[in-house]
């Protein structure tokens, strides 16, 4: 059995630091378009847009969704096919498949309002602990914490945490003192500073403590030892991966396929592609693929380009080839369906975004080989 966590003792005084964070915040906080209004549901979005992304690459896409569903109920009302289209190049697009089904069922069974009560609010598609704290105290100041990458370096720093903030003890520690710290008042705004503190300042390395609001307060700055917590594990090494990928032309048209409703971009479409076998040279890969994911049969012709991208830890290269097709009819134990397409028409598919970089290379007047 591991030893249990050890709980340091609170170093401050909780008024002084709500005084000394929410004041900065109030000065040096980004102008983010979320913060501009307390709706629920634009605050929804964007807290669901920022998992696992950047704020920088969240902004465009924020406001393009919002413009495209600017309530609850035009979200609901979607199709499928449009919401994951607005999220094409977010990635994870199980979030975005969550957001519109709990949309749904917000129009079905709260009357189009989002729930205030935070278990019915956690009970909706995709709303784990997190997001029902920033919701609840960002639009109706309720008093519930938040914790994130962000804000959990910051309470490990400022109390000289050294355990691993994603193991169990540390973790139950860390929602803890992110309840016991909260204020009376302007909770959303403290949640948020606390985030903003940690995304400007106490950063995970070379955090800038001279311009810290509470650096007085903070046990690892005293100590010495704030770049060393909380404790960082070593990334998983890359995976290299091949994969050869098929544009089979049937004239005019191509073939364009929808992936399963599981998995790794589940639902979207694409041009059918399959990882390299040993031993096997992509061309290779290309005239085997077609027949075992698609029942089809084309003459493999050139290669239009190679691409590389990233998924996780793995590293992919996808070499694209042209074929035509030479018979066959649709059938597929791995894929849903299939249409020809007109390439013009393929901006209107949701699609991953190696895909979408195919499908702009088929519209360039000019192609060229090795599209990096």
């Amino acid at each position: 059995m591991g030893s249990a966590i050890k709980i340091p003792k609170s170093p401050i005084s909780h008024p002084q630091f709500h005084r000394l964070l929410l004041a900065w915040f109030d000065r040096c906080r980004r102008d983010l378009p979320w913060r501009r209004s307390r709706d629920p549901y634009a605050i929804w979005v964007s807290e669901i847009m920022l998992q696992q992304t950047q704020v920088a690459t969240v902004i465009p896409y924020f406001q393009r969704f919002l413009e495209a569903f600017p309530t609850v109920a035009d979200l609901a009302a979607a199709k499928e096919s449009e919401v994951l289209r607005l999220w094409e190049g977010l990635g994870y697009y199980r979030r975005a498949r969550d957001l519109h089904r709990a949309a749904q069922q917000i129009i079905a069974d709260h009357d189009g309002r989002i729930p205030q009560e935070p278990a019915v609010l956690a009970a909706l598609p995709g709303i784990g602990r997190y997001t029902v704290g920033a919701i609840l105290s960002q639009a109706f100041d309720q008093r519930l914490p938040i914790l994130e990458t962000n804000s959990q370096r910051v309470l490990c720093r400022l109390f000289g945490q050294r355990g691993d903030p994603r193991r169990g003890g540390t973790r139950r520690w860390l929602w803890e003192m992110a309840e016991a710290l909260l204020p009376a008042r302007r909770v959303g705004a403290f949640n948020q500073a606390l985030m903003e503190l940690g995304a400007l300042v106490c950063t995970p390395t070379a955090p800038r403590c001279e311009a810290c609001p509470v650096y007085a307060l903070c046990t690892a700055r005293r100590r010495g030892i704030q770049e060393q917590i909380p404790e960082r594990s070593d990334p998983p090494a890359a995976v290299a991966i091949q994969e050869a990928a098929v544009v089979l032309y049937r004239g005019r048209r191509v073939l364009f396929v929808q992936r399963p409703q599981q998995g790794r971009w589940a639902g979207l479409w694409e041009f059918p592609h399959a990882p390299l076998e040993k031993g096997e040279r992509p061309e290779e890969t290309a005239a085997r693929l077609l027949p075992q994911l698609t029942g089809m049969d084309g003459a493999i012709r050139s290669e239009l380009l190679t691409l590389r991208h990233s998924v996780t830890h793995h590293r992919i290269t996808m070499i694209c080839f042209q074929a035509h097709y030479q018979g066959g009819s649709f059938r597929s134990d791995f894929y849903r369906r299939a249409r020809w397409v007109a390439p013009a028409e393929l901006k209107a598919f949701p699609v991953s975004a190696p895909q979408r970089r195919v499908a702009q290379f088929l519209l360039q007047p000019n192609r060229q080989l090795n599209l990096f």
